[in-house]
């Protein structure tokens, strides 16, 4: 294309050239003629050339075209092969992932079966086992109810039997309500003929029993403790928690004299009568202790010592 518009360009300035020239002189009419025909030749050559030109720029052009379409058909053939080839490879990947995929979902599909499994075997183990223990459950109840059972019918049998005996102890407990009113009017009797005394330390006596007969009236009272005693002249003895030695006896006069060993000390009681309250403190109690001589034989006295159910400290 460019040698095509160089060619014209010369043409141009050619035909200008000759238009210059017109009415030219005689002498150059034959230089013209020459220079038309130099013209013609060129202009002739130069067309040629341009056709030339024109050709081999065609020639050019469709080779180049035929380059272009071969680069393409090349470029396309590529083109279908790489996407061939990707997707060769895609699905090859795709293959490989599926079965990745399917030999996880597998192995999950295994490990959770497995637990199941393991699941199962758990719970069918622990269904034994609550069974058994249900079981030894009820066999317990069973066993507490019939004990229960058993155990009431032994209740109701002891309380029919404790009835009985309530109503037995009631019909005692009256029995003895008569009695006990009975002996308290005898100890009201009884009691009438005891008396009270102002004793050797001029403290008033409890009651005096004179014989054995109202020594037992005074021990069914249950005021105090009483101690019966025989003493023979020389000797000593130990009544309740003291000692008693028999000095001198004088039957005449129904008088006698003792010695007392009581808290380490000794006391000597001279020429008390009968019946009279020998009295004494031992141990610092409230109350003292009494003793009471009922008869005087010769060398030989009898009576009791009474001493407090109490034991209350002097202040």
């Amino acid at each position: 294309m460019a040698k095509t518009s160089m060619a014209e360009t010369s043409l141009k300035e050619e035909i200008e050239m000759s238009d210059s020239s017109i009415n030219p002189t005689p002498e150059k009419a034959q230089q013209t003629s020459k220079d038309h025909t130099f013209i013609i030749a060129s202009l002739t050559v130069g067309l040629v050339v341009a056709l030339a030109g024109n050709v081999y720029l065609g020639m050019q052009s469709r080779d180049l075209e035929q380059n272009i379409a071969r680069v393409e058909a090349g470029a396309h053939a590529q083109i279908a092969k790489v996407a061939e080839t990707t997707d060769a490879r895609i699905a090859e990947q795709q293959k490989q992932s599926n079965e990745v995929v399917a030999d996880k979902v597998k192995a999950a599909n295994d490990s959770a079966a497995a637990a199941i499994r393991r699941a199962r075997t758990e719970a069918n183990k622990r269904a034994e086992e609550l069974s058994r223990e249900i079981a030894d459950a009820h066999a317990a109840v069973a066993s507490e109810t019939s004990e229960i059972n058993a155990l009431k019918d032994t209740t109701n049998s002891k309380f029919t039997e404790v009835s009985t005996n309530v109503d037995h102890v009631k019909t005692n407990l009256d029995d003895v309500t008569t009695k006990i009113a009975s002996t308290q009017s005898q100890l009201d009797g009884a009691t009438a003929d005891l008396k009270r005394m102002v004793g050797d330390m001029g403290v008033m006596s409890g009651l005096i029993a004179t014989n054995s007969k109202d020594l037992g009236v005074l021990r069914a009272m249950g005021e105090r403790n009483y101690f019966e005693f025989d003493l023979s002249k020389g000797t000593t003895k130990k009544v309740g928690d003291i000692t008693l030695t028999l000095k001198k006896s004088d039957t005449k006069h129904n008088r006698f004299t003792v010695e007392v060993l009581a808290d380490d000390r000794r006391v000597e009681k001279k020429d008390k009568t009968i019946d009279e309250p020998v009295q004494l403190y031992v141990g610092g109690n409230v109350q003292p202790y009494e003793i009471v001589v009922n008869q005087v034989k010769k060398d030989q006295v009898f009576g009791y010592l009474a001493t407090p159910k109490m034991h209350l400290a002097r202040r």
